[in-house]
C-alpha cells in the first residue's frame, strides 16, 4: 500500500508534437478574456469547467469520460486543462496549458483543482454539470469556499460566434450536404437503413479530414429512418429495408472539433400518398415561413408563435413534436446545448448578428392514421447584421425528394 502512496497524484506528458489547434491563439484569448471579464465582476478567484462544450470551448480538447472526471481551471494567471492519465499525451498535444492526474490514489482529480485553485474562496463551477458528489468534494477540498454557478454566463458567451467559429460552422453545413447527397445516392427499394446511413457517415468523415487533416474524426453520424421509424427526431438507425412509398428521413451530423452540424430533411421512396403530400407542404410552408422570420432584432418566442399560427390554421398544431430551432456551435446528441437560444415559446432572447441558429419544425402523425410518420425539415442561418445567411444547401419539399430508387 506504501508503495502506491508514493506514487505521483499529478505528472506532466509532454508526449510527440503539439497538433494544429482548432483556433487561433487570438481566439481562445478572446475566450478566456471573457471568462476572466466574469469572473472580476463577481469576485471570483478561479473558474473550473467540467462539461464537454465548456472544456473544449476553452481549451480545444474534447474530451472521452468513460467515468473520469476532466476539467479547464482559469484563474487571472493561468488557464490549465485537466485530464486523466489514461488519456496519454494527446490532451497536451491539443493545448500544451496541461496537467495529468493518475489513478493511483482516489481523487486525483480534485487534487489538482485544489493545486491550481489554492487558496480560492469563491469559485466558479457549472451548477448544471457538477454533480452532488463532485460538488460535496471540491466543499471538502476548499473549506469555507463559496461555489458560484458560472454555467448560465458561459452559455450567454457562447451563443455569439466569433468569425473563426463561424467559418468551422460553414465547413460543417457544406459537409453535411455531401452527407445528404450521399444518402440520396444509396436510397433503394430493399436497402437497410444503417447502409444508407453508413454510405452518407463515411462522405462526411472523408470530407472533413480532407479540410482539416490534423482533425480528429470521431462523433460524425447519421440517423437515417423510415416508415414508422421517422416518428421520433432522434430514434436509432435500424435493419428495416426500405419499402416503395416509404416516408423517410435523412438526418447528417458531421461533427468538427466538438462544433456540430445538421441537415435534416422528409424525403419519399418512389411516390407519396395525397395525404403525405398535403402534410409534408403544411410542414414546407412553416419552414419557409421561419427561415423569413429569423433575421436580428427577433425574438425567440416571436417567432415561434407566429409559425404556431400557420399549424394551426391547419388543424396540426397539436402534432408538433419540439419547437422549432436551436443554437449551433459547440453541442453534440450527448453533451452541451445553449438552452437559451431555442425558438420556443418560453425563450424571450433577441436575436443579434454573430448567432448561428436552426430553423427545424416537425409534425408527427401516428401509425394508423392518413400520411402517418414524421416530417421534418432543418436549415442553419448565420445572423449578419442586416439579415442572415442560410448556410443549407439541400433542397427540400416534394418537388425534390421523392427518390426515384
Amino acid at each position: 500500500m506504501s508503495q502506491i502512496e508514493d506514487m505521483p497524484r499529478l505528472i506532466a506528458i509532454e508526449n510527440g508534437e503539439r497538433l494544429a489547434a482548432t483556433f487561433s491563439q487570438s481566439e481562445i484569448n478572446r475566450r478566456l478574456g471573457g471568462v476572466l471579464d466574469h469572473a472580476q465582476e463577481n469576485r471570483l478567484d478561479a473558474v473550473l469547467f467540467t462539461s464537454y462544450h465548456n472544456v473544449n470551448y476553452h481549451a480545444d480538447f474534447l474530451y472521452c469520460a468513460f467515468g473520469r472526471s476532466f476539467g479547464v481551471l482559469v484563474t487571472a494567471d493561468n488557464s490549465t486543462l485537466i485530464s486523466a492519465n489514461i488519456d496519454g499525451g494527446q490532451p497536451w498535444r491539443r493545448n500544451p496549458d496541461n496537467v495529468v492526474y493518475t489513478d493511483w490514489q482516489r481523487d486525483n482529480f480534485i487534487a489538482a483543482v485544489q493545486k491550481l485553485a489554492a487558496g480560492a474562496k469563491r469559485l466558479g463551477i457549472e451548477f448544471d454539470h457538477v454533480t452532488l458528489d463532485m460538488r460535496s468534494k471540491l466543499e471538502a477540498a476548499f473549506p469555507g469556499v463559496e461555489l458560484v454557478d458560472v454555467a448560465r454566463a458561459a452559455m450567454q458567451r457562447r451563443m455569439v460566434k466569433s468569425a473563426e467559429e463561424i467559418v468551422v460552422i460553414k465547413n460543417g453545413s457544406r459537409t453535411a450536404d455531401i452527407g445528404g447527397a450521399a444518402c440520396v445516392e444509396a436510397i433503394a427499394e430493399g436497402v437497410p437503413e444503417f447502409e444508407v446511413a453508413n454510405h452518407a457517415t463515411q462522405a462526411m468523415i472523408r470530407e472533413i479530414a480532407a479540410t482539416y487533416p490534423e482533425g480528429e474524426l470521431r462523433d460524425t453520424w447519421t440517423w437515417f429512418q423510415s416508415g414508422i421509424n421517422t416518428d421520433g427526431a432522434h430514434n436509432p438507425v435500424t435493419s428495416r429495408k426500405l419499402q416503395r412509398g416509404d416516408i423517410l428521413s435523412l438526418n447528417c451530423f458531421p461533427m468538427i472539433a466538438g462544433y456540430y452540424t445538421a441537415l435534416e430533411r422528409t424525403l419519399f421512396l418512389d411516390h407519396a400518398s395525397d395525404r403525405h403530400l398535403e402534410l409534408w407542404n403544411v410542414n414546407c410552408e412553416v419552414h419557409r415561413r421561419g427561415l423569413e422570420l429569423i433575421k436580428p432584432g427577433v425574438r425567440c418566442c416571436d417567432i415561434a408563435l407566429e409559425l404556431n399560427e400557420i399549424y394551426r390554421s391547419h388543424d396540426l398544431l397539436d402534432r408538433r413534436t419540439f419547437g422549432y430551432g436551436h443554437s449551433f456551435g459547440v453541442l453534440s446528441h450527448y453533451y452541451g446545448r445553449e438552452a437559451g437560444l431555442e425558438l420556443r415559446e418560453d425563450i424571450e432572447t433577441v436575436l443579434q448578428p454573430g448567432m448561428v441558429v436552426s430553423m427545424e419544425p416537425m409534425i408527427m402523425i401516428p401509425e394508423g392514421e392518413a400520411g402517418a410518420g414524421g416530417y421534418r425539415e432543418h436549415d442553419i442561418l448565420v445572423l449578419s447584421e442586416d439579415g442572415a445567411d442560410n448556410i443549407t444547401g439541400f433542397p427540400f419539399g416534394p418537388e425534390k425528394n421523392i427518390i426515384s430508387g
